[in-house]
Formats: structure tokens, C-alpha cells, sequence
């Protein structure tokens, strides 16, 4: 028997070997339905949609930063041990070093929102309320100076929310095709 053939008959027979062992998987491949999937889909975009009930004000936020960012982020948000998210507006122009915050470089406020949900507080990820969630990025944003200390944030205001660096990004166009 040449070579080719060889190798072309110990193709086969893994082939056959690797379907009888699929038959015997853990379900790989299920279809999932919409309820397993609905945990999963939090996704924010920038206009808002996603946006859940709820709302925050600066001031419900500070106790909330108070008991589950400040350790990470900081007095006020200044950074230490981990990055600051107040600060550097205007700093990603001239010479100097840019600070990428949520005030200096974040286009979107809805994207604290949605990050913050993910993610914070580090060791306690997914376990913020709605209204919390909105008072965080309620205080993030006043600290910033991008709100005022009155406002409440929900699904109808944080999207209307205009961010420093809201311009600051080239839009992607991919070159179409010859």
C-alpha cells in the first residue's frame, strides 16, 4: 500500500472514529432559547436601546462609589490603586501625556452604564441594582463636570448626555470591494 494511500485509509477511519465519539458529547452544539441567552444579552448601544428601568442622581451615586469604587478607583474617582475615571479633559491633545478617563476620552455616557454593569465593582462583577448602576454614572459624570449635581440619570437622559470627547473618534468606513 503506497504512502497516500496510507494516509488517505487513516483519514477515513478518524473520520469515522471522531463521529462515533461526537455522538457520545456533553450536547455540544444545543440550540439554546431565548430565556438561556437573556442573561447574557446586556448589551447598551449608544443611542440607549437596552437602557433598563431605573435612575440615579449624583448624590445616590457618591454612597454607592463610597462603599464599592473607592477602594479601586480613589477619593472622587482620582485613580489609585487602579485607573482614574475623573480627570484629563483636554489632555489627549499637545504634548503631554494623554489621561484617558471616562470625562476625557469616553464617547458615549451610555458606555459607563454598560461597562460598569459587565464588570464593577472588579470582585463583585453583575451585582449593582438598575438604580445603582444610574447613580454611579450619575456621580462619574458630576465629578467630570459633565453634569450637574441635580440631575438624575435614567434610560430617557443618559443617552442625551453630550461627552467631551463625543467627536474625538475617525469613523471606520471599510473600502468597498473592487
Amino acid at each position: 500500500m503506497s504512502t497516500h494511500n496510507s494516509a488517505l485509509a487513516a483519514a477515513c477511519a478518524l473520520g469515522l472514529f471522531s463521529s462515533a465519539a461526537l455522538a457520545d458529547s456533553p450536547n455540544l452544539g444545543k440550540v439554546i432559547t431565548p430565556e438561556e441567552v437573556a442573561p447574557w444579552d446586556i448589551s447598551i448601544s449608544p443611542d440607549g436601546a437596552g437602557l433598563p428601568p431605573g435612575s440615579g442622581t449624583p448624590k445616590q451615586g457618591e454612597a454607592v462609589y463610597a462603599s464599592k469604587c473607592l477602594a479601586c478607583h480613589g477619593e472622587k474617582g482620582a485613580g489609585k490603586p487602579n485607573d482614574a475615571v475623573v480627570g484629563g479633559i483636554g489632555s489627549l491633545v499637545g504634548d503631554k501625556p494623554a489621561m484617558k478617563t471616562v470625562g476625557s476620552f469616553w464617547p458615549y455616557a451610555t458606555t459607563i452604564f454598560d461597562y460598569v454593569r459587565r464588570a464593577m465593582p472588579y470582585n463583585e462583577s453583575k451585582t449593582l441594582t438598575n438604580d445603582e448602576l444610574y447613580a454611579v454614572a450619575a456621580y462619574i459624570l458630576q465629578l467630570n463636570g459633565i453634569i450637574g449635581e441635580n440631575e438624575t440619570m435614567n434610560a430617557q437622559t443618559l443617552p442625551k448626555v453630550r461627552m467631551p470627547n463625543r467627536d474625538g473618534f475617525v469613523t471606520f468606513v471599510p473600502a468597498k470591494p473592487k
